[in-house]
């Protein structure tokens, strides 16, 4: 996020968009609410009716996929009716004119047309956004998940940068973090083009900096994304060590990784419950949960904070760090005896300036830290940009809509999103687990809108099948007002009810992520004589 959590409240408008923050991201979505609370103007842009829609200004109800669209035709309208921030662009971007003429293109009046949205509606989020000092966007996976993911980034960018909403509280473009510490991967490098603090592997120097400090020759081979590496499983990828990762649940087409996976040479999976994945494992290596360990996880604001261990781990359960030392010194890697996770950050901090200045010390004295920081001097960060951009000049990029990867047809009329619950978490590991939970929620549903319900003969409750060129998955009905006509949505969480059978593993061309929000489907209701015929994905089909 290029600002803070605690500035949302102070927010005059926010512009949700691919998120379903009270769902999602419960503690976030408090500051929303607070915002609204006190007469913030509020825009959601998602394909569902959620919880946040009840309080909105404004819901964009836009087509699966019909994004760019969307957001070009909000710029078309700041900028044909200049609300743009012409001093701020002029001293602080380059290429708006490029953007600006691409935008010309998209008008609201036809933009209505491809996502549904109306045009008076997309002018009123246009100019109220333009108009608005304290305004802040907000995304998550419903934006990055698609084959037009970075596309749709680059164009929510253009948006802040026209209007020169960066580097200010409580405004700037802010993505929300879908899992615990994933931020704090990501600052560690845990992507296949950056080395710790977002240096670029490509880079000669960088790459001779880290092989300097860990003693090993970095190679200049590019690496795969998760995408590319799913896609080889068994071909070029031989083998696959996981970490705290059920890819079994949480990757798109897993019918086609099932099959890759029994062709694996050697699989580790290091977790702290066995999961669906684990079938597949050579070796299961026990870790350990938040509460049993030391270190700092990195909330979506960038804050660097401390995790004390509270009881000690069962049985042979060790923390992450403790366990790939002990690989990499079984490996024949020379490794430092570290004291504790304290020098394991001390020497990430000493590699990549952006963390120079933090250390367990410092943040058990004065609290979680915001990089960058960059001396031990530097005051935390409360919001990125402030005094000028920070790589020098903010660069526009235009964008031009391509439709997904794959529509609906007379085969597969519906059109699948897929994501997450308020009850359970990602691939539901841990969530499963809890009574409570798994009470309010127990099983895998999806929900159809109830003029399809009416055409299909589907009631609420009852069975079917959710069918896609990939695969079939049964669970019940809930017959919703929530999504579109013909659309349909489905929770990932639950493995008798698996929604990534059905999901297209089209990856975006730059980050590989794949199209989990948009694949072609339909639905059968199932008669009773079917009624106990089990698919994979299910217990009973694997065992379980």
């Amino acid at each position: 996020m290029t600002n803070s959590i605690p500035e949302i409240r102070d927010a005059d408008f926010l512009f949700v968009t691919g998120s379903n923050t009270t769902e999602a991201h419960p503690i976030i979505a408090m500051e929303m609410k607070r915002a609204v609370a006190r007469g913030a103007r509020l825009a959601v842009a998602d394909p569902r009716a959620i919880w946040l829609t009840e309080i909105a200004d404004w819901h964009l109800q836009l087509a699966p996929g019909t994004d760019v669209w969307l957001l070009n035709a909000i710029a078309h309208v700041i900028v044909s009716e200049g609300l743009e921030n012409r001093e701020w662009i002029e001293a602080n971007t380059e290429q708006f004119e490029s953007v600006r003429d691409t935008v010309l293109r998209y008008p609201p009046e036809e933009a209505e047309q491809v996502t549904g949205v109306p045009a008076r509606m997309i002018r009123e989020v246009a100019r109220a956004y333009a108009t608005t000092k304290k305004a802040g966007v907000y995304y998550t996976l419903g934006i990055t998940e698609h084959t037009t993911g970075t596309d749709n980034v680059y164009a929510l960018s253009n948006l802040v940068l026209m209007t020169g909403h960066l580097g200010v509280r409580s405004a700037g473009l802010n993505p929300l973090r879908g899992q615990n510490n994933v931020q704090g991967a990501n600052d560690a490098g845990a992507a296949p083009v950056f080395y710790p603090g977002y240096q670029r592997a490509e880079d000669p120097a960088v790459r001779e900096k880290f092989g300097r400090a860990w003693g090993v020759e970095q190679s200049s081979s590019k690496g795969l994304n998760l995408n590319e590496m799913m896609k080889t499983i068994g071909e070029a990828v031989r083998g696959m060590f996981l970490m705290g990762e059920d890819i079994m649940m949480s990757e798109p087409d897993v019918g086609k990784l099932e099959k890759a996976l029994n062709s694996i040479e050697f699989l580790v999976v290091q977790d702290i419950f066995l999961n669906e994945s684990c079938r597949y494992a050579d070796v299961i290596l026990p870790a350990t949960c938040f509460a049993e360990k030391d270190g700092v996880f990195t909330n979506s604001d960038r804050r660097v904070q401390r995790v004390r261990k509270a009881i000690e781990p069962p049985g042979e359960a060790r923390a992450d760090w403790q366990i790939l030392v002990e690989l990499m010194k079984r490996a024949g890697l020379e490794q430092p005896d570290y004291a504790g996770p304290h020098e394991v950050y001390a020497e990430l901090a000493s590699l990549a300036d952006k963390f120079a200045g933090i250390s367990h010390g410092r943040i058990d004295r004065e609290g979680g830290l915001q990089w960058p920081v960059p001396t031990v001097d530097s005051p935390s960060t409360e919001y990125l940009h402030k005094g000028g951009v920070l790589r020098g000049k903010g660069l526009f990029q235009e964008v031009e809509y391509r439709p997904p990867a794959e529509e609906a047809d007379p085969e597969f009329p519906l059109v699948l999103s897929t994501g997450r619950t308020l009850y359970h978490y990602n691939a539901a590991t841990q969530t499963r687990r809890s009574d409570g939970l798994t009470s309010k929620q127990p099983e895998g549903f999806v929900e159809v809108h109830r003029w399809n319900a009416r055409k299909l003969g589907i009631e609420d409750g009852q069975l079917v099948d959710v069918v896609s060129r990939r695969g079939r998955v049964r669970c019940r009905a809930l017959v919703s007002k929530q999504v579109r006509r013909n659309s349909i949505w489905m929770p990932l969480h639950f493995p008798d009810a698996r929604a990534n059978y059905l999901t297209n593993d089209a990856g975006d061309a730059v980050t590989g992520t794949a199209e989990y929000k948009v694949c072609a489907a339909r639905i059968e209701p199932v008669v009773e004589s079917e009624a106990k015929k089990v698919f994979p994905g299910s217990y009973a089909a694997v065992g379980i």
